[in-house]
């Protein structure tokens, strides 16, 4: 159960060894977070990560999953839930790769496991997730989306597009949550120094996962269906959005 303040004590992160998720795991832990189970592909990463929660007296456990199998992302939800205790307050599903586009412009396989990645494997975790929270009759559910997601870039139409897909499918599961007690919020950060992103030029607005992780909890305050990072790229994209194409690609080239 949240604690009287409305904080997650109970906690599963998909995609837990992220910079992100991290820095986001750090703060539920000083927020009085007691459990935390952390979800990734990298057991040394993971066990990072979980040292981290340890500094909070947080008592934490691992999962080991393949994002490239989609066929996995029930079982790893259950494992997540079974070793969080079995009722969880908050789910964070942070599972993404991004790529170099130019590389996979013409590679089928390539192409395919962007998509496997960053949405379908996501998806079906969210299904299980879904059914879980609902049946325990409450919870909350984070997904990181990006604001890649608004409008695809040439440069990274592979990881824009599944995230595009993604953000939009958040849309109508959040719809189909209302009058269950679940509810959830789409993270949509900006350029993040991060891990991720090392080697890549830094965009307007670009942040540190601190910030980011500021932001979240902010928003998991305030219940704002959509957090944005930083909040004023809220703006920057609805004006960006409507932009016409030739500018659009202009603007993104530079």
């Amino acid at each position: 159960m949240e604690n009287a303040l409305g904080q997650p004590e109970t906690v599963v992160v998909l995609g837990g060894s992220s910079d992100i998720a991290r820095a986001v795991t750090r703060k539920l832990c000083a927020a009085r977070a007691h459990t935390v189970v952390l979800a990734g592909r990298n057991q040394n990463l993971l066990d990072a990560a979980a040292q981290e929660t340890h500094e909070y007296g947080v008592t934490t456990d691992t999962v080991l999953f393949d994002a490239r199998d989609v066929a996995n992302a029930r079982a790893t939800v259950s494992e997540a839930f079974e070793k969080a205790g079995g009722r969880v307050d908050l789910v964070i599903v942070a599972v993404g790769i991004l790529g170099d586009q130019f590389a996979m412009d013409d590679d089928a396989a390539a192409a395919g496991l962007m998509a496997t990645v960053n949405f379908a494997w996501p998806v079906a975790a969210l299904a299980e997730v879904r059914r879980r929270l609902v049946t325990q009759g409450g919870g909350r559910i984070l997904v990181m989306s990006s604001v890649a997601a608004v409008r695809a870039r040439r440069v990274a139409y592979l990881y824009d597009g599944a995230k595009a897909g993604l953000d939009r499918l958040c849309d109508g599961l959040a719809d189909s949550l209302e009058g269950t007690g679940v509810t959830l919020q789409l993270l949509r950060p900006g350029f993040v120094r991060s891990k991720m992103t090392t080697g890549t030029p830094e965009r307007p607005f670009t942040t540190g996962v601190d910030e980011v992780a500021q932001n979240v909890m902010k928003g998991l305050a305030s219940g704002e269906r959509v957090i944005w990072s930083p909040p004023i790229l809220r703006y920057v994209f609805f004006a960006l959005r409507h932009l016409p194409a030739p500018l659009w690609r202009k603007v993104m080239a530079k």
